[in-house]
């Protein structure tokens, strides 16, 4: 039985050190590292006083001064990726059959900038245990339900299918990928725009970081202090972005002879009943996501180009995921190039796994694997070839992409070239 395949033909990134995805890719090819001191606010006194973010002027991407006053900074990034994704697949909107277009956006944290912002407005500066909400922006509660995010890229393409908010913490990006891309398959829908979006850079998403010690503390040399897989790194950056991309099923794209990025060709995800931040060193329930992954796909290990890790730069996660690839690679977990792009673009939470899916379909596109930057002292229980410093010039068709998150999620997608999925 021949299965629906879904395709993506449209990509819209917001990412640190660029808007587009060309920027984008530049960065990821150039190796170039987007990490900083935190300009959004002042940091002083934090643990943890750097950050990916991203160069974005609202007005300047073509929002409005009134979408710019009602949306928090996350719906922004995530309304200007999916317009440059609408863009980039060729589709017009007015065509579309509003019933049969769906939206699947992913956030850990919804709009926690604006919930923050007025919350310390109404509270005089935290002064007030009773707040006074006359002082509330008129909008404030679009900024507490995180569903307002995908309302918003709903109003963007006009969607009136199914529309889904995914958060499941750090995985949320290849969650929402995942869940649009069954959608499409299962027929109830002929165009999905499918992403996500963070912008948690604000002093209770850096404070809460802080209270694990899970960010890197490398104040005085933000540009290296992303080192996944290095004995050196010390925890991850956070940053934030968005992306979005146009799912469609492939016979639909043919016929209207769009242009195909690749095929989202198997999808999977577990938990670990164990812990909310800790993983289990062997990597088992990561490994189960990346077999069920790849039966969903009808690949086996040996037709695996390119694996793009979630490389957070934290010592647990690092060994973590590299116990799983090799429990369930076996030997090829030795031979195909891995990377982290956190390296690069920092940690935003619900959106790297979308951030990351642009990454892994443009190393299929342009047949290049991105580097991990900063990786010059291997830890040696990292003992895979994790691409230092250099992007690789290869053939890519098939990628496996890989999460974990806080509370235990392990989620694992493949990508594949247009037409190199098994029937």
């Amino acid at each position: 039985m021949t299965r629906r395949a879904v395709a993506i033909t449209g990509m819209g990134v917001v990412a640190p050190g660029g808007t587009g995805r060309k920027a984008f890719w530049n960065l990821l090819t150039d190796g170039r590292t987007a990490t900083r001191t935190i300009s959004l606010f002042d940091p002083g006194g934090f643990r943890s006083r750097i950050a990916a973010e991203c160069d974005f002027v609202p007005v300047a991407v073509g929002l409005s001064p009134r979408e710019v006053r009602r949306m928090d900074r996350a719906a922004q990034l995530a309304t200007v990726s999916a317009r440059e994704a609408i863009d980039d697949s060729g589709l017009e909107i007015d065509e579309l059959d509003p019933a049969r277009t769906a939206v699947s956006l992913g956030s850990a944290v919804g709009c926690t900038m604006g919930l923050e912002a007025e919350y310390v407005v109404v509270s005089d500066q935290g002064r007030d245990w009773l707040v006074d909400h006359t002082y509330g922006a008129p909008h404030l509660y679009r900024h507490l339900v995180p569903s307002s995010l995908a309302a918003e890229v709903a109003w963007v393409c006009g969607a009136e299918g199914p529309v889904a908010l995914i958060s499941t913490g750090c995985t949320s990006g290849l969650d929402a990928v995942g869940h649009g891309a069954r959608v499409s398959r299962e027929g109830g829908a002929d165009v999905a725009l499918a992403g996500a979006t963070d912008a948690p850079i604000s002093p209770i998403t850096v404070a809460c970081f802080d209270a694990s010690g899970a960010t890197s503390p490398n104040n005085d040399d933000p540009e290296h202090a992303s080192r996944p897989f290095d004995r050196e790194g010390k925890g991850f950056v956070l940053g934030e972005g968005a992306a979005v991309f146009v799912l469609e099923e492939l016979e639909h794209a043919r016929r209207r002879g769009a242009h195909v990025y690749c095929e989202v060709a198997g999808y999977a995800t577990r938990g670990n009943a164990y812990h909310m931040t800790g993983l289990k060193p062997d990597g088992r329930e990561m490994a189960e996501a990346i077999r069920v992954a790849m039966e969903a796909a009808r690949i086996g290990p040996d037709d695996i180009d390119y694996i793009n890790a979630h490389g957070s730069g934290t010592r647990q996660n690092d060994r973590h995921e590299t116990a799983a690839f090799k429990r369930s690679l076996g030997h090829r977990a030795y031979e195909v190039p891995v990377s982290s792009i956190k390296s690069m673009v920092g940690h935003s939470l619900g959106a790297i796994g979308s951030i990351e899916v642009a990454a892994c379909a443009l190393a299929i596109e342009h047949g290049v694997v991105p580097p991990t930057a900063n990786l010059h002292t291997p830890d040696p229980e990292c003992d895979l070839d994790y691409v230092p410093l250099a992007a690789r010039e290869r053939p890519v068709g098939t990628v496996l992409s890989v999460g974990s998150g806080f509370g235990g999620f392990q989620t694992a997608t493949v990508l594949t070239a247009p037409g190199r999925r098994a029937s």
